[in-house]
């Protein structure tokens, strides 16, 4: 390394003028470098001259300045665990802000850099490295400067200061340094390192903290259920300017970090939640909430409920009446207990009873859903007792039958080794030899994610899971925050208790408590990167969820293409399209949820359902109209699948509006002899309120920017709403279904943005009675034109199940797109590389040769001559 002091100037990257600045390991403070008051003389190849100046440059020092430790000692940390301190040389660097990264490569290696990169890591906490952005020398990441992947001057600040960054590059030089030295750089090594297990464990340090401030307003030996310790997100209008000033790489101001803490006394039905300030270390609110609002169910609760149940003594009695063979598995599904006005103040949960194929009974991966028993305890959960035992409908009505001896289905098992598997498929295999296109910056518990021109930051939370927020395309805003907001799955059966069975998966459950680690299996495909999360448990310590998101690329066919015939070359691009995929399981049901973003500026939100139908016993010979026999003795209800996706657009920036555009027919006249016109008429929409597509007339929503215009047309600049057609709540609009799902009866929901309002169903579901969500909401009738618009799109499945979907059920694929119209001026993905066999790599199968397919080639043109007439002529 150089010694301290050293000066070395920067290229300019957009500027005829460079500031100059000076890097140099930690130790005394460094010398003001020179600034001399005009031209230095020297070279003016545009390479540092003698004695650091550059032809033609005024030098200044800058104003600012970076903490980067470079690591080395240990090859790929990441991929070694444990790394103590003692085998990792730090080198620490104070780093002008306004360097590129190429430059700063150059520097530390002190070549001109090609060949070389640089990665950023970070420290889990425990010894085991995590690898964030990697930039090599060539590459446009390193023609930015490093402010702009957050290496500010923030990091490594004495005061309010952030980590520092961290980086490694095994090619980096590392030459002596000087004796005053090496004690300041021990004391940065263990202020690093704590600062680093800072970094990655201060979401656990947070929820601890938070969990333990709420503790100490109550009384020494309360018993609390924590129900959530999660982030309470900034107002709005305090993180817009923290956000453009990060995507600007500008020093962003300060914001209060906060977390929202809901929980129970335990064993009562006292709930509370408190907004507690972790910056200034206090309770801000503390609230007990009323009657019929519950909360959610988590996983430490329904281990306890299927306890309770299996081991009560009622429901053993009853379930001995079954005479089971001995050593028969009985297996517990508990249900939020669902909302009909009936005794159902008290929080509850409804238990649905299975087992596991009696000759097979140590399978516990066996399908215990294709032998559904009548049985159905009824747990409180105040007092974690068993209230009653419900038996189940079995024929055709409303009738209860004494418990008898069960009749044993055969089994219907899922489990490959169950299964007599094809042996004539031929491995397919996704690989990226170059590895991916898309960089990840970790900055704690979120991630930047830069690819094609798209820049975001996605995050996870206990409820919504993956969440996207401050979307950008080629620099340019579309959107605040994307998130799936809320999910309803009402069932068809109008008999007790099936007519309560009304699940939000997302509000009585959590799409980040029950997600996936996606590791463990094929659930995505190519070179991958994993992000982690963390949510709470009951007992307010945090709990790790490891690879819950996966990122990578995918190919999507075809992007655009086109023949000309004349000639007989083809031009085509393939659309390759980058998918953030988190996958949840719901007790019998998974949801696979994506965000899947294309090189057209096109934006899509992708659901597909699987897994196992929700079953329930059925008579030999009987048949219902609610529902499908998919096996012997198992009945699928019908139900529908109605999902809102939360949209809060920033398309230009924050003052939007949404219309509709409609394609009418022109009237039959003497301009439209012929009645073959059609024009289109835009509606805009003023005011907050529930809005239904009409697919006669291709209604389409946009949300529209009108003080920014497209350069070509001058229309206002937006992006539409593409969303599948399902059929809304079949429910009874005075049913307690319809009102407690109140974004189902709407294909779109639009109001202004409110702090706070984040889900569709309203913040708690669990027997909900309605009225906290967007439908009533949008009842204020909100200005909504060139306002702060939040939409709320919904789509759905409505599923009538099929032999087909059991045991398990093939994916069900809905999509909704969000795309550009007129915000760009032409194909934004014209500049893709073109299609290719070099890049592409596939194979003839099979030993003739391919013949050669193309309209025959015209040769006809016509040709503009020097009078100006224009003829036509064979070239043939």
């Amino acid at each position: 390394m150089p010694p301290p002091g050293t000066v070395f100037p920067i290229p300019p990257p957009d500027s005829p003028f460079a500031t100059i600045g000076c890097m140099w390991p930690v130790a005394p403070a460094p010398p003001n470098p020179p600034t001399p008051s005009g031209p230095s003389s020297g070279s003016s190849s545009g390479h540092p001259a003698p004695g650091g100046g550059r032809a033609g440059i005024n030098y200044l020092h800058p104003k600012e300045f970076t903490l980067i430790n470079l690591l080395k000692g240990v090859d790929k940390p990441w991929e070694n665990a444990p790394v103590t301190g003692t085998s990792l040389k730090v080198t620490p660097f104070r780093v002008p802000t306004n360097y590129t990264v190429a430059y700063l490569i150059e520097r530390l290696s002190k070549t001109d850099g090609k060949g070389l990169e640089i990665v950023e890591v970070y420290e889990r906490g425990d010894g085991h490295w995590g690898k964030g952005t990697n930039i090599p020398h060539n590459s446009g990441g390193a023609k930015k400067v490093i402010t702009e992947y957050g290496w500010t001057a923030r990091r490594g600040a004495s005061e309010n200061g952030l980590e520092p960054v961290e980086v490694f590059n095994p090619t980096m030089l590392d030459t002596g340094t000087l004796d005053d030295e090496k004690n300041l750089k021990r004391q940065l090594h263990a202020w690093r390192w704590r600062r680093a297990r800072r970094k990655t464990d201060l979401p656990a340090d947070e929820i601890r903290t938070a969990a333990e401030l709420i503790k100490g307003v109550w009384p020494a030996n309360t018993d609390l259920q924590y129900k959530a310790v999660t982030l309470e997100e900034p107002l709005k209008a305090e993180a817009v300017p923290y956000l453009e000033a990060e995507h600007n790489g500008e020093s962003a101001p300060s914001i209060d970090r906060k977390a929202f803490v809901s929980y129970y006394l335990r064993n009562t039905n006292k709930f509370h939640e408190a907004i507690v300030n972790l910056s200034e270390n206090r309770v801000e609110s503390n609230v007990r909430l009323g009657n019929n609002v519950h909360a959610p169910g988590d996983a430490e609760e329904i281990v306890a409920i299927e306890r309770v149940a299996l081991e009560d003594e009622a429901v053993k009695a009853e379930v001995a009446k079954l005479q089971l063979p001995e050593g028969t598995v009985v297996v517990c599904d508990p249900w939020i207990y669902g909302s009909d006005g009936v005794n159902d103040d008290e929080r509850m949960w409804q238990c649905f009873l299975y087992i596991r194929d009696p000759k097979n009974s140590d399978e516990a991966d066996s399908n215990h859903y294709a032998l559904p028993l009548a049985i159905s305890p009824v747990i409180s959960s105040d007092t974690m007792k068993v209230i009653r035992v419900d038996l189940l409908p079995t024929g055709a009505d409303n009738t209860i039958k004494e418990t008898q001896p069960l009749k044993i289905q055969a089994p219907n098992e899922y489990i490959p080794e169950a299964q007599a598997l094809r042996t004539d498929l031929k491995p397919l295999n996704v690989v990226q030899p170059e590895g991916a296109s898309f960089t990840v910056t970790q900055q704690g518990t979120s991630s930047i994610i830069e690819w094609q021109k798209w820049s975001f930051r996605v995050g996870f939370n206990q409820r919504e899971g993956m969440v996207l927020y401050n979307v950008h395309y080629d620099g340019r805003s579309l959107f605040y925050r994307l998130s799936l907001s809320d999910m309803n799955i009402p069932y068809a059966d109008p008999r007790h208790p099936f007519h309560k069975k009304s699940a939000f998966d997302l509000g009585d459950v959590g799409a980040g408590i029950t997600a996936n680690n996606l590791k463990l299996g094929c659930d995505c495909l190519g070179s991958i990167h994993y992000l982690n999360g963390i949510v709470s448990t009951d007992k307010g310590e945090p709990l790790q969820m490891d690879n819950v998101i996966c990122v990578h690329e995918q190919d999507a066919g075809i992007g655009w293409k086109h023949t000309n015939y004349r000639t007989g070359r083809a031009a085509v691009v393939r659309n390759r399209e980058l998918v953030l995929q988190s996958i949840i399981t719901v007790a019998n049901y998974e949801y696979i949820l994506a965000f899947m973003f294309n090189q057209a500026g096109e934006l899509i939100y992708e659901v597909r359902a699987t897994g196992i139908l929700s079953t329930q016993p059925i008579d030999e010979g009987v048949e219902v109209p609610w529902g499908t026999v998919v096996h012997p003795g198992v009945l699928a209800t019908y139900h529908q699948h109605i999902f809102s996706l939360r949209v809060d657009p920033m398309i230009d920036g924050h003052s939007n509006r949404l219309v509709y555009d409609e394609a009418v027919p022109m009237p039959r006249d003497a301009f439209n002899p012929h009645g073959t016109g059609y024009t289109t008429k835009e509606t805009v929409i003023t005011h907050s309120g529930g809005y239904d597509t009409n697919y006669d007339t291709n209604r389409t929503f946009k949300i529209q920017n009108t003080s920014s215009r497209n350069p070509i047309n001058n229309k206002p600049v937006a992006y539409k709403i593409h969303a599948p057609p399902f059929q809304k709540m079949l429910a009874d609009a005075a049913s307690f279904n319809h009102a407690r799902a109140e974004f189902a009866d709407h294909n779109v929901y639009a109001v202004a943005h409110r702090d706070g309002e984040l889900y569709a169903g309203g913040k708690y579901t669990n027997q909900s009675r309605g009225g906290t969500g967007v439908r009533s909401w949008a009842a204020r009738r909100d200005d909504l034109v060139d306002a702060d618009v939040v939409v709320f799109v919904q789509f759905g499945i409505n599923h009538i199940p099929r032999v087909e979907d059991f045991p398990v059920m093939p994916c069900e694929i809905i999509k909704v797109a969000l795309k550009p119209v007129n915000f760009f001026d032409r194909n934004p993905a014209i500049d893709v590389p073109p299609s290719s066999q070099d890049s592409n790599r596939s194979v003839l199968l099979g030993e003739a040769q391919a013949l050669a397919h193309r309209q025959p080639a015209s040769g006809v043109e016509a040709t503009v001559d020097g009078k100006g007439d224009v003829c036509c002529a064979s070239k043939l």
